[in-house]
């Protein structure tokens, strides 16, 4: 799976879609309940884990993304835009 972080480049992930749609469903929780410090920790964790799960792709090596995160200074506010019902990884 390739993940894009927007801003920041694309990462490779294999085997990581269960942990990234539990990580995405805390997100939509804490945004859904408004809860600000929840929802920058819950998407922080998220963005670390493909940071760390992940490898980085070279700039000039083009593959399509299977998923877009938003960028990191997301705001709550933008977020109810991006994280709603299914969240960004639908079940």
């Amino acid at each position: 799976m390739i993940v894009r972080v927007s801003g920041e480049g694309q990462y490779r992930l294999d085997n990581a879609d269960g942990k990234l749609s539990e990580l995405d469903t805390a997100v939509v929780a804490a945004v859904q309940a408004g809860d600000e410090g929840a929802y920058r920790s819950s998407y922080d964790a998220l963005l670390q884990f493909v940071r760390a799960s992940g490898s980085l792709l070279a700039e000039d090596e083009l593959v399509g993304s299977d998923l877009i995160l938003p960028p990191p200074d997301l705001s709550l506010k933008e977020a109810e835009r991006e994280f709603q019902g299914e969240g960004l990884i639908p079940d």
